[in-house]
């Protein structure tokens, strides 16, 4: 991965912005002198991604949303324990559930191997899969929102997905749950609508 802050290069052309990561503007940089190779680092609030300068329009769109993951994925490692955890659903519930989900404890297990999250509403306490570790933001927020709606909500009732249609990323961070699914076999999405059970009969509903 190139080092952050570095210059253009001869030959490496800046194209604006190319929408928004988490923290701020996506800037895409095509280079003649890279064949095949593609990065990406943050520089400030901006994220640069450069690309060969022969890559398709598709392909660059395809490569910026891969590289993005890949930060994030990078970030999440290094940053989140269960302090942070706690502190990221707490800004999640104000942002997206006006505050109402008041958890008392977030934090990370390593026997949830059937199921992404859990809560138990009556101690208001969530649970993540260590599995989530190193998943992108937008995924890893998506499983906690869907915890926290759960303190509100017990069921997967049209009111416990009223509560998660604030969060833009829903379908997104759905997809990229079932991707992980379908390739490792492991837990299916939280809160496929319908009753469910997951693999070896666990319910995926909070306990």
């Amino acid at each position: 991965m190139d080092e952050p802050g570095a210059a253009p290069l001869p030959g490496e052309a800046p194209r604006g912005t190319h929408g928004h990561a988490p923290g701020g503007p996506v800037e895409v940089r095509r280079s003649a002198r890279r064949s095949r190779t593609v990065s990406a680092y943050r520089e400030g609030d901006r994220t640069i991604v450069l690309i060969p300068a022969r890559m398709s329009l598709a392909e660059e769109q395809r490569w910026v949303a891969q590289m993005l993951d890949r930060l994030a994925a990078q970030e999440s490692r290094r940053t989140l324990g269960d302090d942070a955890l706690f502190d990221r659903a707490r800004r999640l519930s104000a942002d997206y559930l006006g505050g109402r989900a008041r958890p008392d404890r977030v934090r990370w297990v390593t026997n949830q191997n059937s199921r992404w999250g859990s809560c138990t509403p009556s101690e208001r306490t969530i649970r993540l899969s260590h599995r989530l570790q190193g998943m992108p933001e937008y995924v890893l927020d998506y499983v906690l929102l869907h915890e926290l709606a759960h303190l509100l909500v017990a069921d997967h009732g049209p009111r416990f997905w009223a509560l998660l249609e604030a969060y833009p990323r829903t379908e997104r961070a759905r997809g990229y749950l079932e991707g992980v699914a379908a390739a490792a076999r492991l837990p299916h999405v939280p809160g496929a609508r319908g009753p469910e059970e997951l693999p070896g009969g666990e319910p995926e509903v909070c306990g």
